[in-house]
């Protein structure tokens, strides 16, 4: 029951909330109703997670029949859920003064519960068909909230490569499912599996397709051009779920695809290796040219996949289930760092940008000396960023380590010298990070800092909460364990947490 209601919660929520809040702006009243209905509907949520956990201590998958539709619940299901519920949680909390003055205010929160169901269904989703269903739902949600602000046009533009950017990938994988079908006879990802234990050379074509349609979300390069723009011109709650959530979705979509083609194949995982490579380099490289501070971190979002796909791809080909756990706990402790700083960054453009009732992008030079002013704010930021940057004690640090840790298990001269290379580009990302908590702690503000308005309670606490988390993950990193170790063998097929 408690997963039945994960899946449909945010579904029941969404329409009672854009009615809530159409109601009242229609009486002319502010709309906070849906805010409020939406937090429910999550908190709600998370109590039925927190349910399913301890009614099931030994990690056991669920399957759920509804009709001729068979989903499948297991320790990927829960991290996907876990993180998405938590991290919409607070952007929710985060998110009612940012667009209280906007004119689609009373779409966000629907929208937002939109995306956070889609996300869950997407987790369960056994078989081929259903899980682009729930990708598709996942996207089209977020394509509205991207052009969030229709007057920007800026905002249009990005909306726009979004949509025919994904729309492609979209078609790209329907191909690679009706190939699929054609060869196994089934949709069903166990069905897939089971038939093909061994990678299939006529699905190799499958796979590649897959890759690149779901690669268009999960910010593979060079299938990323779209997230700078997204990133920059979204909402930054919004920014935070794209970035935190949205292409980590992708991300497990693309691997449950792979799976059931036999990706525990070692192809698989020197191909995982080689993009994880590619987009630890290139985001590095991006990120450290930009001034746009929401530009910089949506580069650096493609980077810190990166290191997921060494993480799993490391696991795959040399079977180092600790390498795949890693890049597991890694998605978990991107999802808190980058939801951070980017709910940080969006309450400094509160104060500096919105409250002067302006929609200019928040540059590097804006935010000098914003700690003598916004010092909570700026030491959340702080934490977060040199968090991304993998320094301790924050959490980031502790993923990337468990990481590496696999890739010098498998003794193999390729994984080695791939943890060299994400060592290193750990550091070089500091390259970026550093000179904005630089700036952030600079004696004399900017012009634009002095000018700064007021940043409301409701939009710091997030920022706490999120903080807080990081850190104590960086302390206690075995807390997340179960839930990683979980994942990982339900990845892999293993039946075991």
């Amino acid at each position: 029951m408690a997963v039945i209601g994960l899946l449909t919660l945010p579904f029941i929520g969404a329409p009672l909330a854009y009615l809530g809040d159409r109601i009242l702006l229609r009486r002319g009243s502010n709309p906070r109703l849906g805010q409020w209905i939406t937090l429910i509907i999550l908190l709600v949520c998370l109590l039925g997670l927190i349910v399913f956990w301890t009614q099931n201590p030994a990690g056991d998958s669920l399957w759920i029949w509804v009709g001729s539709i068979v989903l499948h619940w297991d320790g990927l299901s829960f991290l996907l859920a876990f993180t998405v519920i938590l991290l919409a949680t607070l952007v929710a909390l985060f998110s009612g003064p940012y667009i209280r003055d906007e004119k689609a205010q009373d779409k966000y929160f629907s929208l937002l519960l939109l995306m956070v169901g889609a996300i869950i269904g997407l987790g369960s989703a056994n078989d081929l068909f259903n899980l682009w269903i729930w990708f598709e739902l996942m996207a089209v949600s977020t394509y509205l909230l991207v052009a969030f602000y229709p007057q920007e046009q800026g905002s249009l533009e990005a909306g726009v490569k979004y949509l025919v950017q994904s729309a492609v990938g979209s078609v790209l994988i329907l191909l690679a499912i009706a190939i699929t079908y054609a060869y196994a006879g089934t949709l069903q990802l166990d069905g897939i599996r089971a038939r093909f234990v061994e990678l299939n050379p006529a699905l190799i074509g499958s796979g590649v397709l897959f890759i690149i349609g779901f690669g268009v979300k999960a910010a593979l390069v060079p299938m990323h051009t779209w997230l700078p723009d997204a990133h920059a011109q979204a909402p930054s709650g919004i920014s935070a779920m794209l970035s935190g959530i949205v292409i980590e979705a992708g991300l497990v979509a693309m691997l449950r695809a792979l799976f059931a083609l036999g990706a525990e194949a070692t192809w698989w995982g020197v191909l995982l290796m080689g993009f994880g490579a590619i987009n630890m380099f290139l985001g590095n490289l991006l990120a450290l040219r930009q001034q746009q501070i929401k530009r910089l971190l949506a580069f650096s979002s493609v980077a810190q996949v990166g290191y997921m796909l060494a993480g799993i791809g490391v696991g795959l080909a040399y079977h180092q289930p600790i390498a795949i756990a890693g890049g597991m706990f890694h998605l978990f402790t991107h999802a808190l760092m980058k939801g951070l700083a980017f709910l940080a960054v969006g309450a400094l453009l509160y104060a500096l940008v919105i409250s002067q009732h302006q929609h200019t992008p928040l540059t590097l030079d804006d935010v000098r000396g914003a700690a003598r002013r916004y010092p909570l704010v700026s030491l959340t930021l702080a934490i977060a960023l040199l968090g991304l940057g993998g320094l301790p004690p924050m959490a980031g640090f502790m993923s990337k380590w468990q990481i590496l840790v696999g890739g010098f298990m498998s003794q193999s001269g390729a994984s080695i010298a791939l943890m060299v290379f994400a060592g290193l580009n750990s550091v070089l990302s500091l390259g970026y990070y550093a000179p904005i908590v630089n700036r952030l702690y600079q004696q004399s503000p900017s012009e634009v800092v002095e000018k700064g308005g007021h940043i409301p309670g409701l939009m710091v606490l997030p920022l706490i909460i999120l903080g807080l988390g990081i850190l104590l993950l960086g302390l206690v990193p075995s807390l997340m364990n179960p839930i990683n170790e979980w994942a990982a063998s339900s990845l892999m097929g293993l039946g075991i947490r």
